[in-house]
């Protein structure tokens, strides 16, 4: 019998778990083989080069940040305003895609083609916020604006290092949602670190 083949998916994963941990420089053909215990003369058998990897790599996060995510949401139901949390947790403060998020936000920087994807990623995103957003808030100028604040904030939240006086940050976060998806209130003055719990962002993907 033949060697099995390492499966073409587990070089995309290991390639993403490279690129969140140390970004798309530290996907390395030589390395991921390595990790993956093979030889890279497997690899040649799926990808004709590291750049038909890394465009691999960029078509599972977008698929998993995007159909996969709204699907799960559909599927799961309920209200715009639920839909638009559960989005945003399963994106941004999801242990797998969190990471690699983070990473192609950094990589956009300096590669146009992974900023041009990163807009149609970012894009979805926003249409889905404006639709959810669009159910309870009829004025499309403050729709946009909502949509906006909730993304930044759901962004930002991994990049702040501002503390929060008597607030935890997910109290402040909790809160931040509250205003933006007109909930009633969930966070109260001085129950510091007593907030709804796992550290959620206010918004969606």
């Amino acid at each position: 019998m033949g060697a099995l083949r390492t499966p073409r998916e587990r070089w995309i994963e290991e390639g993403l778990r490279a690129l969140a941990t140390a970004g798309p420089d530290a996907v390395r053909v030589e390395v991921l083989a390595k990790r993956l215990g093979v030889t890279k003369g497997g690899f040649y058998g799926y990808f004709a080069d590291r750049n038909a990897l890394l465009a691999a790599m960029l078509d599972t996060w977008e698929r998993e940040s995007t159909e996969e995510v709204i699907d799960r949401i559909e599927e799961e139901g309920g209200d715009p305003k639920s839909k638009i949390h559960r989005a945003g947790m399963l994106t941004f403060s999801d242990d797998r895609l969190l990471p690699i998020d983070l990473a192609i936000r950094a990589w956009a920087r300096h590669d146009e083609s992974v900023a041009e994807r990163l807009r149609r990623v970012d894009n979805r995103r926003m249409a889905l916020l404006r639709e959810m957003i669009g159910t309870f808030c009829s004025d499309a100028e403050e729709v946009e604006a909502r949509s906006l604040l909730a993304f930044c904030a759901a962004i930002g939240a991994h990049f702040l290092a501002a503390d929060h006086g008597e607030f935890t940050r997910t109290q402040v976060l909790d809160r931040a949602a509250d205003l933006l998806l007109d909930r009633p209130r969930t966070t109260q003055v001085g129950q510091a670190g007593q907030g709804r719990g796992a550290a959620s962002p206010p918004a969606d993907v």
